[in-house]
């Protein structure tokens, strides 16, 4: 072969040769890969692994897991339903255990009384300021404490112990009543949630159809708040983790007409009962709450039977809460009271006179943001957790 026609073909290979050596040392220096990944091309994306509860693990193993992860519906991880319901009932909390804050108004007071050895003026005095700090009310807290010195005086009581049982016994028999919800003798039953505006209706009608669900109830919820953006969207969602029905209607809409039409497929369905959303309203606002009687009356119409009117109410509010009962009761003939946010506030003293004064029920209480977090309200337990003391 002719020298002339060697050298250029040589040459040839020379530059193809180091064009992909080259090619090759920048990309390792950019970290890529020449040829495609194994797997039939197809690049491969480690994914996090997935945290689940181990089932073959002990029960605190179970319940810290639930707790660390924030875990609302348990029933997400992997276990057996025995331990679902072991971890559901570590989780759920007690009245006492989540008054942390109205109890560091007693705690103090109910120190101080239990240093002196006989009743004085100064006992009185302490206990006057601890409930007006707790937001009992003047009016409430004057009947109370005159109530309790006719006891002291008519028992003989001398000492300051002797002084705070009967300061409890009374505040158990003005907050008592049935926490009971009824139901309707046919179905479907309706519930009612009225309430002023941020006071967590929508977010109790979710946590009241979960416990429903898992007393073997079948719950159609109405997304009756039609003016607050994405109001039925957030229904909608307790609705899928609950596995309820839901019945919504346009954004802006009659809220009365939604909630008759609730009732309506709960009845054609068959489902027992209907928890109504209303949009919050100021209660000072007289043409608000005129349609409010308006949706009471509606919801009462249809197939269903309206057997509870339940005020949410957020403890935070303090006596501003008893003036919106007063107002609720007026329009719908409310029936019982959900007080939301007991565990964050020290104002939960308006139990007593929104039940001694207005005579309504205070039936759950909402002691977290967790679905298993609403609570039965009791009396005997909210007055106890008050004066124990804080360590």
């Amino acid at each position: 072969m002719s020298l002339l026609i060697v050298l250029p073909i040589a040459l040839l290979v020379l530059l193809v040769v180091g064009g992909v050596v080259l090619l090759v040392n920048r990309s390792n220096e950019r970290g890529e890969a020449l040829d495609p990944p194994i797997s039939g091309g197809v690049a491969l994306q480690e994914s996090p692994p997935e945290t689940l509860i181990d089932p073959d693990a002990d029960v605190d193993e179970l319940v810290e897991a639930a707790r660390s992860s924030e875990a609302d519906l348990i029933e997400s991880a992997e276990v057996d339903e025995e331990f679902e319901r072991i971890v559901e009932e570590e989780l759920r909390p007690t009245i006492g255990g989540r008054v942390g804050r109205l109890r560091n108004v007693f705690s103090g007071y109910v120190t101080s009384i239990l240093s002196r050895s006989q009743i004085s003026d100064q006992d009185w005095d302490d206990l006057e300021e601890a409930m007006l700090l707790a937001d009992v009310g003047v009016k409430e807290t004057t009947s109370l404490l005159d109530s309790v010195r006719a006891s002291v005086k008519k028992q003989g009581l001398s000492t300051p112990a002797e002084l705070l049982e009967a300061v409890k016994a009374e505040m158990k028999s003005r907050i008592a009543g049935s926490t009971e919800l009824r139901f309707a003798d046919d179905k479907p039953t309706v519930w009612l949630f009225v309430g002023v505006n941020g006071v967590g209706k929508t977010t109790t009608i979710g946590k009241m159809g979960r416990m429903l669900v898992d007393q073997g109830k079948t719950v159609t919820m109405a997304a009756g708040d039609t003016f607050r953006a994405a109001a039925a969207e957030q229904l909608g969602t307790w609705a899928q983790r609950c596995g309820a029905d839901l019945v919504r209607g346009a954004e802006g809409g009659d809220p009365s007409s939604v909630i008759f039409d609730a009732v309506a497929s709960a009845a054609a369905s068959g489902n027992d009962i209907v928890l109504a959303d209303t949009a919050g309203r100021l209660h000072t606002k007289g043409n608000l709450m005129e349609e409010l009687a308006k949706v009471r009356r509606v919801a009462d119409k249809g197939a269903g039977t309206v057997t509870e009117v339940l005020l949410v109410i957020d403890a935070v509010t303090g006596q501003n809460g008893l003036e919106q009962a007063r107002k609720f009761a007026e329009a719908t003939d409310v029936t019982g009271v959900v007080l939301t946010k007991l565990d964050g506030s020290a104002k939960g003293g308006v139990v007593l006179p929104i039940r001694s004064e207005l005579g309504i029920p205070i039936k759950f209480v909402g002691l977290g943001e967790s679905a298993l977090q609403l609570v039965e309200f009791d009396s005997d337990a909210f007055v106890d957790a008050l004066f124990e003391p804080v360590e």
